[in-house]
């Protein structure tokens, strides 16, 4: 395997510690997050004037010589695949996909292929930096299988680092679309009884909870208010459907972003979400409040209704604002077009 030599030299006022000042003064075009760094830095990879350190809390001056052998990206055990993407945008440093449903993001022990990142190896070519030392795609946010929607993927360590940086600070926004049982109204007594659920103006549905697994059934997540993970979600209501409402399209956004949270949250409010088959079940509704059209069209969809419709954050290595909007795909096209019947 190949290696590539970076070279610089320390500049005024650094950091007291190795691997803070490295991480500030190494060149942007070396494309090597803090996590890399510190990485090479253990392996013995980093010289300083010449001698081999290994402690990243090792003391440094200004004017100090950095020689870093970084080996090149390693191939992926990944297998590329040549499966259709759409692509919304890409330059060199990310890439953003309108996921179809039914795509797995990630390679995983039941769906070994045909997933989003094998499908981003053969797009890419071998034209990848690398992550964390490997020619891989980075991951830094997922939507489930049966989701579709917008997904941005990292393509070099300094890009990673900077979208993970975002998500884990909630900067990054995203905007779903949802249908749902039901209509979560703030005039609804029943849902202003949900533990975790207000109401703030605008009559946006606020569900504030913790997540974790569920005891028994690892697949699902379970709403608690002890321990688990601060997961906050918010919808409001953009069309109801049926006489009297039974159900309505939601736009739904993420203060955190944790496994299936959009789902659980509207399923613990009351308000599962069509053709969900593990949070929002399925449902009777009033025979008279639907036409037979609707009623067949929500018995039948095979997917929760759930489309991540907008996804806008800050460029990781530029800094310019990106935001992208996907339309709904055809199958919640045609599902709210017989709802209005």
């Amino acid at each position: 395997m190949g290696s590539r030599r970076i070279e610089f030299v320390i500049a005024e006022n650094p950091p007291k510690r190795l691997d803070k000042a490295v991480s500030r003064d190494v060149p942007e075009e070396a494309s090597l997050s803090r996590t890399r760094l510190a990485r090479l830095i253990e392996d013995g990879a980093l010289m300083v004037d010449g001698a081999v350190v290994q402690d990243p809390k090792a003391k440094i001056a200004e004017g100090a010589q950095i020689a870093i052998e970084v080996e090149e990206a390693e191939d992926s055990h990944i297998g590329p695949e040549d499966i259709p993407l759409e692509i919304v945008f890409e330059d060199d440093d990310l890439i953003v996909i309108n996921k179809p449903a039914g795509m797995v993001v990630h390679p995983a022990p039941g769906s070994p292929s045909g997933t989003l990142v094998n499908a981003l190896l053969h797009h890419f070519g071998g034209n990848l930096s690398g992550v964390g030392g490997v020619k891989r795609p980075g991951i830094v946010h997922r939507i489930d299988k049966e989701t579709s929607g917008l997904l941005v993927v990292a393509k070099s360590d300094a890009a990673h680092q900077g979208l993970a940086a975002q998500f884990e600070k909630h900067t990054v926004e995203r905007y779903y679309q949802a249908v749902c049982y039901g209509v979560p109204d703030g005039n609804d007594p029943r849902l202003r009884g949900v533990k975790g659920a207000s109401f703030e103006p605008g009559n946006i549905l606020k569900l504030t909870t913790q997540l974790a697994r569920h005891k028994t059934d690892r697949q699902r997540q379970a709403v608690l208010f002890q321990g688990g993970r601060h997961a906050v979600t918010r919808a409001r209501i953009v069309e109801t459907f049926g006489n009297p409402s039974c159900a309505a399209l939601v736009e739904c956004w993420l203060e955190t972003g944790r496994t299936h949270q959009i789902r659980v949250h509207m399923a613990h409010a009351g308000h599962g979400l069509i053709g969900d088959p593990t949070y929002g079940g399925r449902r009777k509704l009033a025979a008279k409040a639907l036409s037979t059209t609707a009623q067949a069209a929500v018995q039948a969809f095979p997917r929760q209704a759930l489309h991540a419709a907008v996804l806008g954050f800050d460029h990781p290595v530029t800094g310019g604002l990106l935001r992208f909007e996907a339309p709904l795909p055809q199958d919640m096209a045609d599902l709210l077009a017989a709802l209005r019947q």
